[in-house]
Formats: C-alpha cells, sequence, structure tokens
C-alpha cells in the first residue's frame, strides 16, 4: 500500500477557528499532532534502514529528493511491537528546532480523525516525578468520552532523536 494524502488548508476545510489536530492509534491509544506540521500522510513502504541507529528509527526514505529519517513511535514509546498491517501509516512532519525546519516521518498504527481542540481544553500531563518524562505531552483532551493525548511534536523529535537523525541527513 503507497497511498499518499497531501495535507491541504482548503481540503481539511480549516476555517481558522480553534486549533486542529490529526488523531492517530498507537496500541489502542489515540494521539494528536497539530495539523499544521503534517505534510502528508503515506502508506507504510520499505525503508533504507541505516545501520548503527536505534531501532526505533527504521531508517531513511527518499520522498521527492528530500531525505526523510522514519521513526517508530511505537518502539519509541516502549509500547509491544507489532507487524505492519494494512492501516499502518507513516506521519511526514514539519519539525521546527534549533537549526530550522526539518522534515521527519512517523510509523503509527492508523490515522483515526481531525479534531478542533481549543487551548483552554487542553489539561496538563500529570506529574510522574524524575522517573518519567512527559515533556513532549502538550496536553490531555477529553472528546466524545475519550481521552486524547496531544504531542509536543518538536520537543518529542528534538531530542536525542534528532542528534540520532541528524547524522544520517545532513540538509
Amino acid at each position: 500500500m503507497n497511498t499518499v494524502h497531501r495535507m491541504d488548508n482548503e481540503v481539511l476545510g480549516m476555517n481558522g477557528e480553534g486549533n486542529q489536530y490529526l488523531t492517530f492509534m498507537l496500541a489502542g491509544e489515540e494521539y494528536g499532532v497539530d495539523i499544521l506540521r503534517v505534510q502528508e500522510i503515506k502508506g507504510w513502504d520499505q525503508v533504507t534502514p541505516i545501520p548503527n541507529t536505534p531501532a526505533y528509527i527504521k531508517g531513511v526514505i527518499n520522498l521527492r529528493g528530500t531525505i526523510v529519517p522514519i521513526f517508530d513511535l511505537r518502539e519509541r514509546f516502549r509500547l509491544e511491537a507489532i507487524a505492519y498491517g494494512p492501516t499502518t501509516v507513516v506521519i511526514v512532519l514539519k519539525i521546527k528546532g534549533e537549526k530550522g525546519e526539518r522534515t521527519m516521518g512517523i510509523v503509527v498504527d492508523a490515522v483515526s480523525e481531525v479534531y478542533n481542540i481549543n487551548e483552554d481544553a487542553l489539561k496538563a500531563a500529570p506529574d510522574f516525578g524524575q522517573a518519567i518524562s512527559t515533556d513532549f505531552v502538550k496536553g490531555l483532551a477529553t472528546i466524545d468520552e475519550k481521552m486524547i493525548i496531544v504531542l509536543d511534536i518538536d520537543h518529542l523529535l528534538n531530542s536525542s532523536i534528532v542528534a540520532e537523525a541528524g547524522r544520517l541527513v545532513r540538509d
């Protein structure tokens, strides 16, 4: 499956009211990322593996001339690994960091919905102490009786992951 969905403001009907988040599934939980950071959604396809990288870095793909590192979010979050299936997708994101904007992809179990979530509806992540870092969680939102974990994708992918990916790809 090599389906590509380009993210376009007109297609999504964005009207500037509230913030929209693309949600996706990982191990039965729903996570969200700012839709303005989503460049496109691709069906899972093979990647070129890079030796001596952590298991959650699956490799790189060539996306219209740009080399894009691909991270398995399930493995990054230390969730049980599963075989990729027909709903497995790569969400290609624009990540902002100290050295400007980069393109990176995350492998997720499935894409779910697009939700409008007001900033005041986001609740802070619980503090688990120093043992568990939740720095990459922007907040939690409850929509239709379900909890959405909204990720700060810049913080998540700008930590040690970017240092690893930076060695893979030189912009």
